[in-house]
């Protein structure tokens, strides 16, 4: 019964990870007609700024690939923001450093941070969307 114990654990995880796939946070690159729809159908979204220069941006976005297949995220978009040329977005919501994540429920801005790399912060962030 033991031997089959391990077996048994990996079978489980494998299939959460598959059910999972399924239903997913999204993550696609900044629209403005993308976030408008989202917006408009009053569905969580969250705009991630993004540096490709930097360090901490890309720590973030590791975890942004593992939470995608978190289910209580599955109706969640996130929508990548280039840091050094979408510089009308970040005026209009007074975004003053890469690294930021902006959630919204609909079209109220609901949370942001900046800076936060661990799985669990930001997962607690995109939650506050729904």
């Amino acid at each position: 019964m033991f031997k089959r114990r391990p077996f048994l654990l990996s079978l489980a995880l494998g299939m959460s990870l598959l059910m999972g796939s399924a239903h997913a946070l999204t993550i696609k690159p900044f629209s403005a007609t993308e976030l408008a729809a989202a917006q408009d159908s009053g569905a969580a979204v969250a705009i991630h700024f993004h540096a490709a220069w930097c360090p901490t941006c890309h720590v973030q976005s590791q975890a942004l690939q593992r939470l995608k297949t978190d289910p209580s995220l599955n109706a969640v978009t996130v929508l990548v923001a280039n840091y050094d040329q979408d510089k009308a977005l970040m005026k209009q919501l007074n975004v003053r450093s890469q690294s930021t994540l902006v959630v919204f429920k609909g079209k109220t801005e609901v949370v942001r941070d900046s800076g936060s790399t661990e799985l669990a912060k930001l997962q607690s962030l995109l939650i506050q969307g729904l």
